[in-house]
């Protein structure tokens, strides 16, 4: 294994394509991130907190851009920056995302909206800005990082769980609309992974970020065409 966690016969499975992976200044995002651009890829990362960004741009070598994929202006910020510097994407990776604690009384309209928004919102709006130009060329592989989350129901998590229900929904859905056009779509649900969102949640880590983006990197670089609308499960 080289130092990135990738085989050697991984190395260059994504040589020359173009990648865009969202929230990817930390945690799951990045280690996809690293994870590509080790197998060869050009990448481009985003996330909210622009020192943060570059930074983790500069140290795996990707492009670096601010956008809260929640906000569609800022997404489409982002496709023009992918667009100018590196062209179309042949992966977009959408992992950013944003968790409450708190039983569904206590969660404000703010705090639904921020929990929706970052997870379910930034998945479309990302995805929309990339799409068209996907389909004019006739492929890409979409991957949405969902949940463990998105397939049952836990108490005080309600936004969260409705968030990542709705990534799923929208992952086959949208699996439907661009299997025709030579596009895959694909979902990942990880349980608890070891990153600064599950810190205080009272739920042991059982991966790590890495577990997670292997699985990221099989769906970009490994999986047949066949496999589209799959949602499938890490979890530990």
């Amino acid at each position: 294994m080289s130092g990135n966690g990738t085989s050697s016969a991984a190395t260059q499975i994504l040589d020359g394509k173009v990648a865009v992976v969202t929230g990817a200044s930390r945690g799951i995002g990045l280690a996809i991130a690293e994870l590509f651009v080790g197998a060869g890829a050009r990448v481009a990362i985003c996330a909210r907190d622009e020192a943060r960004v570059q930074a983790a741009a500069e140290r795996i070598g990707a492009l670096g851009v601010r956008c809260d994929v929640s906000r569609f202006g800022d997404a489409r910020a982002l496709h023009a920056a992918v667009d100018q510097q590196l062209g179309v994407p042949d992966i977009v990776v959408n992992n950013a995302g944003t968790v409450v604690r708190k039983p569904l009384h206590e969660t404000s309209e703010a705090e639904w909206d921020g929990v929706v928004g970052a997870n379910l919102t930034g998945t479309f709006n990302v995805t929309r800005v990339f799409l068209p130009q996907m389909r004019a060329r006739g492929s890409g592989r979409i991957v949405n990082v969902a949940s463990i989350s998105g397939r049952q129901g836990t108490a005080t998590l309600t936004a969260y769980c409705a968030a990542k229900h709705g990534v799923v929904g929208l992952t086959r859905a949208l699996a439907e609309e661009t299997r025709a056009a030579g596009i895959q779509v694909n979902a990942i649900c990880p349980g608890s992974v070891d990153t600064e969102m599950l810190a205080g949640s009272g739920f042991p880590p059982l991966m790590q970020p890495l577990d997670v983006a292997n699985v990221a990197l099989y769906l970009a670089g490994f999986a047949p065409a066949a496999l589209t609308g799959a949602c499938v499960d890490v979890f530990g």
